[in-house]
């Protein structure tokens, strides 16, 4: 099975996966709408890859219902939040 992967120029890291080239009649309009426009990354080959970014099992039965997958992005790490708790102060730092 080939499935399509398309990336946005709006949000780093954020994927849509399609079951056939440049068909979006199963993404929702909203998301398609904040997705922008989408850009070809590749034509994935999934039976024939091992690993992948995402769960196989996952994105392949969202090929079959809802009809895409949407890959986020990972959560990005607030740094200074995490060492102000390692530290036992507040995570965000009182006003003054």
């Amino acid at each position: 099975m080939l499935i399509a992967v398309y990336k946005t120029a709006k949000k780093e890291g954020m994927y849509l996966y399609v079951p056939k080239k440049d068909d979006f009649s199963a993404v929702p309009e909203a998301l398609m709408n904040h997705f922008g426009h989408p850009q070809l990354v590749m034509m994935l080959p999934v039976h024939k890859r091992k690993a992948l970014g995402v769960d196989k099992q996952k994105l392949l039965e969202a090929m079959e219902e809802p009809g895409f997958y949407l890959q986020m992005p990972p959560k990005e790490e607030n740094w200074l939040e995490t060492h102000r708790t390692e530290l036992g102060l507040s995570p965000t730092s009182p006003k003054s």
